[in-house]
């Protein structure tokens, strides 16, 4: 792969050969190993900001990989509650710039009405789900209950870690992104979506579902990171039922999944897992 850069290092590189944003980068770097240096090229991921605009007004700045970005601003505005449905999206332009990329969005009016009142300042950390809230009552959503629900056997959710690393093209590569994957009610690995901020991939694989019109109670999410109260906050937004993280969720996660009825599992590895909560639909 061939890219360039501007002058500033805030700005993505850009592939010329598909003249799409890169999603990585070649560095030279010194390897110590076993006492001895050498100096090689090493692959490390993109992290650019994206600002994210509603009807022409700045509400949210983001770090995450410059990719999918269009996934990432539905499902972003879908998990966050800006938008109660995809159709509620009109339009959605990504623009470079020269600090980064604006994602400009324009949205039904009565949601961005609704937007201006709760109007909050998130510019923030890799993926900060809640960077920026005003009150507590905006950090701590508490999303309706999810409805029903697909079951999976244990097999099936072991199988499917295995499964979703054929899709996690740039960790292999930089060793540096998190991915978000569905599983669908056959327990078939069927979409994967990579980011450097856990919260984008799992907002970027929420956004590509949307579009396609998935049904979300029939699936579950695949998280390769720790199940933080965002990660869970996110999918009983959308109606997702089941969660299983490679890593450990926290004490107000398991809250959140006990609340809304989403069944949560955790250290899902080879050697076995950990049920946290709602296990009805683990079968």
């Amino acid at each position: 792969m061939n890219t360039r850069n501007s002058s500033n290092p805030s700005s993505p590189s850009i592939d010329e050969t598909t003249g799409e944003y890169a999603t990585f980068a070649r560095v030279q770097v010194d390897r110590w190993r076993d006492g001895q240096r050498e100096t090689v090229e090493d692959v490390v991921a993109e992290e650019v900001p994206i600002a994210l605009e509603y009807n022409g007004i700045s509400h949210a700045v983001m770090m995450a990989t410059p990719a999918d970005l269009e996934d990432f601003a539905l499902g972003f505005s879908l998990t966050e509650g800006i938008l109660a449905s995809p159709g509620e999206l009109y339009e959605c332009d990504i623009v470079p710039g020269c600090e980064g990329v604006q994602v400009q969005m324009r949205i039904a009016t009565e949601r961005f009405v609704a937007l201006k009142e709760k109007r909050r300042n998130l510019t923030g950390r890799t993926g900060c789900g809640l960077c920026g809230a005003e009150t507590l009552e905006q950090a701590v959503r508490h999303p309706q209950a999810v409805q029903g629900g697909a079951g999976f056997t244990v097999a099936q959710v072991h199988a499917a870690f295995e499964q979703m690393q054929v899709g996690q093209q740039l960790q292999q590569a930089t060793g540096a992104t998190h991915a978000a994957a569905w599983m669908d009610a056959a327990g078939r690995i069927v979409l994967v979506r990579e980011d450097v901020g856990r919260h984008n991939a799992l907002d970027k694989l929420i956004g590509a579902l949307a579009e396609e019109k998935t049904d979300f109670s029939q699936g579950a999410a695949i998280i390769t990171s720790r199940a933080s109260y965002e990660m869970v906050q996110k999918a009983a937004t959308v109606g997702i039922g089941f969660i299983a993280a490679v890593s450990a969720p926290t004490a107000l996660a398991i809250r959140l999944a006990e609340e809304t009825d989403v069944t949560l599992l955790g250290f899902v590895r080879k050697q076995g897992h950990v049920v946290y909560a709602r296990p009805h639909r683990l079968r």
